[in-house]
């Protein structure tokens, strides 16, 4: 298995050539889509804390952020997600893709994750403290979290075959996915034990080491 794709740019560019050219900057309506979604999420998280997620609405969400239910929807398919649906994903993804060429796969992960928790912030943390206590004590986010999960798998699936110059449907690339959403979801689900003593620092500390493990074959 390589560690990456070997696109002809980018062996152009090892050769002496000009870069990659970067992704052009997101434009005017996808900057302004990306407030609107911003917006709802504060707004219910807000509304979260000050009178409880089964006590706030849907409507009261959308009027506190000045949008129509169904804008609501079209950002978030239920009040689940507004907790469930944040940017982790694409900042794992972002970091991963900054990642040396010679580190293998599991490598890298655990390389971005670790780049990913120390470029949180203070607000940061404090809202990702706040959707991990709703979703370890909201029965129905707990369920919807499942679903996250399963999305999860493809979203990491995708990245590591990138790497890897494999397809995402490759048995190997899925497996590995799978793998490293399970070892995440075996340190994070176990909600009866959950305290919301529990730091983030050590959460994140627990799922590199659990990375680690499965670096290293899982040795008992």
């Amino acid at each position: 298995m390589t560690d990456r794709l070997d696109t002809g740019r980018e062996r152009e560019y090892e050769q002496g050539g000009q870069p990659p050219l970067a992704p052009p900057p997101p434009g005017l309506r996808e900057r302004k889509k990306a407030r609107t979604r911003a917006s709802i999420r504060e707004h219910a998280l807000r509304l979260f804390r000050e009178q409880g997620y089964q006590a706030t609405t849907v409507e009261q969400i959308a009027a506190a952020a000045e949008v129509s239910p169904s804008t609501f929807f079209r950002y978030f398919p239920t009040k689940e997600d507004v907790v469930l649906q944040d940017d982790m994903d694409a900042r794992m993804i972002e970091a991963l893709d900054r990642q040396p060429a010679g580190l293998s796969p599991l490598g890298a992960v655990r390389a971005a994750t670790r780049e990913m928790f120390a470029a949180y912030t203070a607000a940061d943390v404090e809202v990702l403290t706040q959707t991990t206590a709703l979703t370890m004590t909201v029965p129905e986010i707990r369920t919807r979290a499942l679903d996250e999960f399963a999305r999860t798998i493809n979203v990491i699936g995708e990245a590591v075959a990138k790497r890897a110059g494999r397809s995402p449907d490759d048995l190997a690339v899925r497996v590995m996915a799978g793998a490293i959403v399970g070892a995440i979801m075996s340190i994070t689900m176990p909600w009866e034990g959950w305290s919301d003593q529990q730091t983030l620092e050590g959460t994140f500390q627990r799922i590199e080491q659990g990375l680690a493990l499965l670096e290293a074959g899982l040795p008992l």
